[in-house]
This record gives structure tokens, C-alpha cells and sequence, in this order.
């Protein structure tokens, strides 16, 4: 019985994706530095958009127990490993923890952790179905976890920090976008208000497409400015052509199969370029 109630909290919690959002905090605190950070600040950055990210999740399968029961009846609440109270209980648990964590840091990094919590919990509760209102406020979920890495490292205001953050919160918004017109059915179902179901298919994807375009020029702004040097150049040049190359086929494509592989594409990219500029930072 204890196994499978562990299993079904683990289930619920999806650890891999609170882990990405923390590794994303670590991420922003090594671009605000220039390398790795004292253990304290990495730990501590870490824990507080994990759990935070971790108590939006939860959320997530709490407000959708009735869509569940029907598409994915495995999920731990419709196959009964963990109750509907029991999430609650989980959902306030790892937002306390994640709060501890944030005011440890400072009370900046308080501030906008609750925010956040606050945005996850409206986002589950009232706003999924809201359209661009709703994928607004994922990308603002997505972004501050660079500005929070910053944040933990006392170096808020740092340029190369915000540029990242930036593009994260652009990257993420297209793709939400994108992902609402692959998405159309089943949103429809659910009396969604996406761009995609207002403006229609061909709209959203160039929407998406505009925004993945504004992250290139965002890119761009360390070289423009001389705040990085030839191997960001690089980096950002390989990353860019991906990002083209992907959004292209987004635009091009036809079925929902082809749309959300062009849209992993594009994460890919951004993704890589992400990492290799955060190695390139550490080892040089």
C-alpha cells in the first residue's frame, strides 16, 4: 500500500520537468557569473522553482481529475493511488517548501517565487482555457527562472541574464501558441479561447513563427553591444539557423505530427545553444 501511494505522489509530481525548471535557475545563475555557484546559491535557487514548479503540476492533475478519468485514466488521481485532498495537501506542501527556500535567498527572490506560485495557481484554477492570456502567463513561468538564478547570485539586473530570460519567455510563448494549434480538437472540447480556435491554424503558426523570429534578434543583442565574443557568436549562430530551419517546417506543416516535431526542433535548438554557452562559461 505505502509503495504504491509513493509511486502515485511521484507520478503526480513529475519530477523531471520541476528538475528542468531548476536546472534552468542554475543555468541563469552561471551566465549571471560567469561559472559555477557557491553551493548554497545553487542549492538553495534550485529547490525554490522545483518545488514551486513541482506545486503548479500537481495543481494541473487536480483541475483536470474529470478530463483524466476519461483520456488518461492511469494518471495517479483517476487510478486512485492519490486522492483529490491528497493532492491538495501535496499542491500547499511543495509550495511552503519552495517559499522556505526562495526567502532564504533574500526577499526579492521571495517576491517573485510567490508570484509565481500565485501565476501557476490562477493558470490551473482560471486561465488554461484563457488563450494567449494563459500562454503569457506559462512563458512568464518559463522565464523568471533565469531571472530568479540572477536574483540568487545578487546580480538581478545583469544584462546577459535578461537576454536569456527573454528568449526563454519568447521560445516558450510561440511554442505554446503553436502547441494550441496542434491542439485544436481537443481544445475545443474543453471551450478554449486559444489563437489558434479564434484566428485559426494558419494564424497562430505565424504568430509563433514572429516570435521564434523576435529570439533571433534577441540573440543577437551580447554581439551588437560587444558584451560576448566570437565563441558566443558561434554558438548563437548555429543555434539561429536551427531556429529558422524549424520554423520553416512549422509553417509548412501540414498534420499535428508534423507541427509538434518541428516545434521539438526548435526547442532543441534553443536548448543547445543554451547548454553549449553555459560550457563555454564554465570551462574557459
Amino acid at each position: 500500500m505505502f509503495n504504491k501511494k509513493l509511486r502515485g505522489v511521484i507520478q503526480i509530481f513529475r519530477p523531471e520537468l520541476p528538475f528542468a525548471a531548476g536546472v534552468c535557475v542554475l543555468l541563469g545563475e552561471i551566465v549571471a557569473l560567469g561559472k559555477f555557484p557557491p553551493l548554497r546559491e545553487a542549492a538553495l535557487g534550485f529547490a525554490s522553482v522545483f518545488f514551486i514548479s513541482g506545486s503548479a503540476i500537481i495543481l494541473n492533475d487536480y483541475f483536470d481529475l474529470e478530463v483524466d478519468k476519461v483520456n488518461t485514466p492511469n494518471r495517479p488521481m483517476p487510478a486512485g493511488l492519490v486522492s483529490p485532498s491528497e493532492a491538495l495537501i501535496l499542491t500547499v506542501i511543495t509550495i511552503i517548501l519552495g517559499l522556505a527556500a526562495s526567502i532564504a535567498i533574500g526577499i526579492p527572490a521571495f517576491l517573485l517565487c510567490a508570484v509565481a506560485g500565485l501565476v501557476g495557481i490562477l493558470y490551473n484554477w482560471k486561465f488554461k482555457e484563457a488563450g494567449f492570456l494563459g500562454n503569457l502567463m506559462v512563458g512568464f513561468s518559463v522565464g523568471m527562472t533565469f531571472i530568479l538564478g540572477g536574483l540568487t547570485v545578487s546580480e538581478p539586473w545583469n544584462k546577459i541574464v535578461w537576454c536569456f530570460a527573454l528568449m526563454a519567455f519568447f521560445i516558450d510563448l510561440g511554442e505554446e501558441i503553436a502547441g494550441d494549434a496542434m491542439d485544436m480538437e481537443g481544445d475545443k472540447k474543453r471551450n478554449s479561447k486559444s489563437i489558434a480556435i479564434l484566428r485559426g491554424r494558419k494564424f497562430a503558426l505565424t504568430l509563433s513563427s514572429l516570435l521564434f523570429g523576435l529570439v533571433i534578434m534577441i540573440s543577437l543583442i551580447p554581439v551588437v553591444f560587444g558584451w560576448l565574443g566570437v565563441s558566443y557568436l558561434l554558438m548563437i549562430f548555429i543555434t539561429d539557423v536551427l531556429i529558422i530551419v524549424f520554423t520553416f517546417r512549422l509553417l509548412k506543416s501540414k498534420t499535428s505530427a508534423e507541427g509538434v516535431q518541428s516545434m521539438r526542433g526548435i526547442y532543441l535548438g534553443a536548448l543547445v545553444g543554451m547548454l553549449a554557452f553555459i560550457i563555454g562559461q564554465v570551462f574557459q
